[in-house]
């Protein structure tokens, strides 16, 4: 299949981008930086979601992960961008499912404001899309991770303390590796056929996670 993917030049996007190469797949990468991945089956665009439109071949996954942690950019980028960036894209014929990479934070509300907000968003449009695409069956839904460990987190995890009490918010006791994200990412844009309109929690535990006291 062909597939795009935005944000894959490092963190949870590359591990996406890695996975569906590593299944014989064609991918096309969007990213501001430049390209991070070498093979013959993929092929980078360097721009911005809210401007870039990828010219792909009977596209049939779309996975939408890029975005900002920026608070002044957060509504435009993660939740507008994101959606004109679909727009622009889901008319393939060839179109099986479009996935979105959200947050635990869409559910609790726990990061900065903005950025919880773009991803309720974000959210929300996937639950609007998958009504109005599941006439063409296409598939549409979203994954919301807790901590993973990527570059972005990087002030964290090099902190002993820090990583410490993060993790210690978990019922697991850890946060996610983006291959874990990448390999739910994949079985629900290559693999499943029925599950539909559906956000897929990946936070190791830490919102169920309370002491009860009688």
């Amino acid at each position: 299949m062909n597939v795009l993917v935005t944000g894959t030049s490092r963190g949870i996007g590359l591990a996406i981008a890695q996975k569906f190469l590593a299944e014989g797949h064609r991918v096309w990468g969007v990213d501001l930086l430049p390209g991070a991945i070498e093979h013959p089956a993929y092929a980078h665009i360097q721009g911005d979601i809210r401007e870039v439109t990828a010219n792909v071949p009977d596209l049939a996954v779309l996975v939408n992960n890029a975005g900002t942690l920026e608070e002044a950019d957060a509504i435009d980028v993660n939740l507008m961008g994101t959606m004109a960036f679909t727009e622009r894209h889901i008319g393939s014929p060839a179109l099986k499912s479009v996935l979105f990479v959200a947050s635990s934070s869409a559910r609790n509300g726990a990061e900065f404001p903005r950025y919880s907000a773009s991803k309720a968003g974000l959210v929300g449009y996937m639950k609007n899309l998958a009504l109005n695409l599941s006439r063409r069956g296409v598939t549409v839904n979203s994954v919301s991770p807790g901590g993973v460990i990527t570059p972005a987190n990087e002030h964290i995890l090099q902190s002993p303390e820090l990583y410490g009490a993060v993790k210690a918010e978990t019922l697991l006791g850890k946060w996610a590796e983006p291959e874990e994200v990448a390999d739910l990412v994949y079985y629900l844009s290559a693999v499943n056929r029925s599950i539909t309109g559906e956000d897929i929690l990946m936070d190791n535990g830490e919102q169920l996670k309370s002491n009860f006291i009688w």
